[in-house]
């Protein structure tokens, strides 16, 4: 592949990333659930399994634990995200999904389904499936979060 090849699949994975990213928040909002930024939805991704502490949390989201902290105390106002007790370390909290972050959840989810259908509709569903099994090829293991 050639440099110039190389420089338009590497635009056109982002620009797809970024028309992504920014068509899951405009569903989301769509579906009710007001004042989040696409970086609520990566948070929200690294807290749905089963909670994760701030330091976790700021891994995952490649930025300070201060940063995270901020982003979590706009959660816990908002009410998508609540501070519990650690389970295996007293100084440590575990942020969890509130019903209202589970909603929100599947509200992304939704709407993630919703673009890759018109993926499929427009390429045809093999085609997106081949997609979906070759970029896991690629990128396996994540993380899943924005590039800052």
């Amino acid at each position: 592949m050639q440099n110039s090849e190389a420089l338009a699949l590497t635009a056109a994975l982002l620009a797809a990333a970024g028309d992504l990213t920014r068509r899951i928040n405009d569903g989301v909002v769509a579906r009710g659930f007001e004042g989040l930024r696409p970086a609520h939805g990566f948070a929200f991704t690294r807290l749905a399994p089963e909670g994760a502490t701030v330091t976790d949390l700021a891994a995952h989201l490649g930025v300070t634990k201060q940063a995270a902290s901020q982003l979590v105390d706009e959660l816990v106002r908002k009410g998508y995200v609540e501070r519990r007790p650690h389970p295996q370390d007293a100084r440590a909290r575990l942020l969890v999904l509130t019903e209202r972050g589970w909603a929100c959840a599947r509200a992304a989810e939704e709407a993630a389904a919703d673009v890759v259908r018109e993926w499929s509709a427009l390429v045809g569903e093999g085609e997106v499936r081949d997609l979906c099994r070759q970029l896991l090829r690629l990128a396996p293991n994540g993380p899943l979060r924005p590039s800052w």
